[in-house]
């Protein structure tokens, strides 16, 4: 008897269910596992021994699984440190309790560096389990790879609502700014692809030191032109040495990540205390851009499913390890858009972070070139056919609350 594991970890997407359905959908097509089972809450569910069997979804189940968004399985913020081997000799003590053999996981930078560092541990120590990483985040901070699933319909959902609320904004006679904060700690994806939308006049992003000064004085440019300023700022933007704009980053995650959030109220104060403009109004787009499944990408979806089946397809061969698969980075953005996957070392993903090009980021906060406009546009395109009940779309009940 031969089985497999799938887990959940870090911060949801609108598409990583979608990864979730791929790796089942392809073990009933191609049934290599007797039995897909499910990690409840990652790594962290996984080693107290919570697991849901999800072999015989039926189709229905999948395809709502697929629009659902968070992370059904629940999810964790639990750091598996290289130092700390009893948490891998109990992952393999459940991991034997139930006959599995691969074990795919779902999540970021810091899930494919568990990956890495189960893989490393077991060729170690000779013990024959597998491990193979699904990459997600809406950051699209991931390297080797073109954009990470999740991102897409972040940025889509990002671009849809910098105009309809630059429209509602623009409405009003009166003098004030307004202020998007989205998602973002070390690389500017997603603020950067609000400047699809056309209606963007300020980007501030973590790979341009913030400038107190030179920021104000383009502010002030923009309000004596025309009487109004759309800012966008990523969480992670921060000063020269360092330091966050954001008033919130003296609490950590668990992966001594700084919690931030505020970045977007700290703009508004230094423009209004400047005496700029008289009032601003604050957006946080926070947890609404990855959580928005009612305005999934076609393309991010499709992808994130293809994925998942990707990943069982490749661990068909038994000597399939410590890997991850991804899309393939784009020789060009000029020739029409087809994705192409690729599997490569976990080592090569994890604790590396692709920031927003710099030679796609204009001066003066002024926003993103043409070529920037390339990569985004394909990403963003279609809209899923999805599943509806009492004109809703329809979601599952997540497993960890089964």
């Amino acid at each position: 008897m031969r089985n497999c594991l799938v887990a959940q970890s870090g911060g949801p997407t609108a598409v990583i269910n979608a990864s979730l359905a791929g790796v089942i959908r392809a073990n009933q097509l191609n049934p290599f596992y007797d039995r897909v089972y499910g990690g409840i809450h990652g790594i962290e569910g996984v080693l107290a021994d919570k697991l849901y069997d999800l072999t015989e979804l039926s189709g229905r189940e999948l395809e709502i699984l697929k629009q659902t968004p968070s992370s059904a399985l629940g999810t964790c913020r639990y750091k598996l440190s290289r130092e700390k081997t009893e948490d891998y000799q109990r992952l393999v003590e459940v991991m034997d309790a139930h006959d599995i053999e691969c074990m795919f996981y779902i999540g970021g930078n810091d899930s494919m560096d568990t990956v890495d560092a189960l893989s490393s541990w077991a060729q170690a120590n000779g013990i024959a389990k597998r491990f193979i990483g699904i990459p997600k985040t809406v950051d699209n901070d991931l390297v080797p790879v073109d954009h990470c699933p999740g991102f897409a319909s972040a940025a889509k959902v990002a671009v849809e609502i910098t105009h309809a609320t630059y429209l509602d904004y623009a409405a009003y006679t009166r003098p004030e700014v307004f202020v998007l904060e989205t998602m973002g700690r070390d690389a500017g994806w997603l603020a950067a692809s609000c400047c699809m939308s056309g209606d963007v006049d300020l980007l501030v992003l973590p790979e341009v030191p913030f400038d107190k000064d030179a920021f104000l004085a383009q502010v002030k440019r923009c309000m004596d032109e025309k009487n109004e300023c759309y800012i966008v700022v990523s969480e992670g933007g921060r000063y020269a040495d360092g330091t966050y704009i954001s008033a919130g980053a003296s609490a950590n995650d668990g992966f001594a990540h700084a919690v931030l959030g505020g970045a977007g109220l700290q703009l508004k104060q230094m423009i209004v205390d400047a005496g700029i403009a008289p009032r601003g109004v604050v957006q946080d787009l926070s947890r609404a851009a990855r959580s928005s499944n009612f305005a999934q990408s076609l393309v991010d979806v499709t992808e994130a499913y293809e994925l998942g089946m990707s990943a069982h397809m490749r661990s068909a061969d038994g000597v399939f390890t410590s890997s991850v698969v991804g899309i393939k980075p784009r020789t060009s953005l000029d020739e029409p858009y087809s994705a192409q996957f690729f599997a490569g070392p976990a080592s090569e993903f994890a604790n590396y972070v692709k920031q927003f090009p710099q030679e796609w980021i204009l001066p003066d906060y002024a926003g993103i070139t043409d070529e920037a406009k390339k990569y985004f546009a394909p990403l963003i395109e279609g809209e899923p056919k999805l599943v509806y009940e009492n004109g809703r779309p329809a979601t599952i009940v997540p497993f960890n609350q089964r």
